[in-house]
């Protein structure tokens, strides 16, 4: 569990994945995952009980914290894990279906920064989440946890080929947006982000940012404007940046075509 390409590898393959503390079993359970078996100290069995009357066939291994430190390889501080079974993904095209906001991660590496996408999207009304396909795995329980659960509530697929993608992006009526620093990137600020165009931002691994060849699939290249003499922002808070901005721009153009003397959001 501590060696991120053997589990990568290994948990892939047998079709599992590993949700850690209650919150994030609970609502992976309330997706519709698959429990193939729980671990946990006692002290976590009265409140997991309704859990466990649901699968009275899963079991349910239980073991002093040392010792379940010692089999996992960390510090159980959340008390509990569920080895669960892998959903099988949906196509792109049904993730797409219906949506008008969506984020395509290119090769996102750290799990945390993952997780933590995830969390703004599920906060900020992105409808789904597109990862490449070098992009960290959503279902590593680092990512899980950071997410707070909320990659089993964004509906979410690989998107493969890429950048070759964003065509099928544009055919389903997106505008694909690169947030990027280049020379021709606009300010967020300036970007027709309401609620009548369908958007799909792009958003690069940390370090070196979009590849050239995503550059040049793109429709529009943003950028968030920046002070303090500081360039960029860590990815994981410009995803949250430009999903607010969506949504308070799309609220606005809503809020204004049912009231024309509401003027839009700066």
């Amino acid at each position: 569990m501590t060696d991120v390409r053997l589990r990568s590898s290994m948990e892939v393959k047998r079709g599992l994945f590993m949700a850690e503390s209650y919150n994030v079993i609970e609502r992976a359970l309330e997706a519709g995952c698959a429990p193939r078996s729980f671990l946990m100290s006692e002290k976590w069995l009265d409140r997991f009980s309704d859990q466990f009357s649901r699968f009275p066939d899963v079991p349910v291994f239980v073991g002093e914290e040392a010792l379940l430190e010692e089999l996992t390889g960390f510090h159980l501080h959340r008390g509990a894990l569920a080895a669960m079974q892998r959903p099988d993904l949906p196509s792109v095209a049904e993730v797409l279906a219906g949506a008008r906001t969506v984020a395509v991660l290119e090769d996102i590496v750290d799990h945390t920064n993952v997780g933590a996408m995830f969390r703004s999207a599920a906060a900020l009304s992105v409808d789904a989440v597109l990862v490449t396909p070098r992009c960290a795995d959503p279902l590593y329980r680092r990512s899980i946890r950071v997410s707070m659960g909320t990659v089993f509530q964004v509906p979410w697929t690989r998107i493969d080929p890429w950048p070759g993608g964003a065509d099928l992006l544009r055919g389903a009526g997106f505008d694909v947006l690169a947030l990027a620093l280049s020379e021709q990137a606009r300010p967020l600020d300036e970007i027709d982000l309401s609620s009548g165009r369908k958007v799909a931002f792009v958003l690069g691994a940390e370090g070196h940012g979009l590849t050239d060849a995503t550059l040049r699939a793109v429709d529009e290249h943003v950028i968030i404007p920046m002070s303090g003499g500081v360039d960029s922002l860590n990815v994981a808070a410009a995803s949250a940046v430009v999903f607010w901005q969506r949504r308070a721009m799309a609220g606005a153009a809503a809020a204004g075509a049912a009231d024309p003397s509401v003027s839009p959001a700066p």
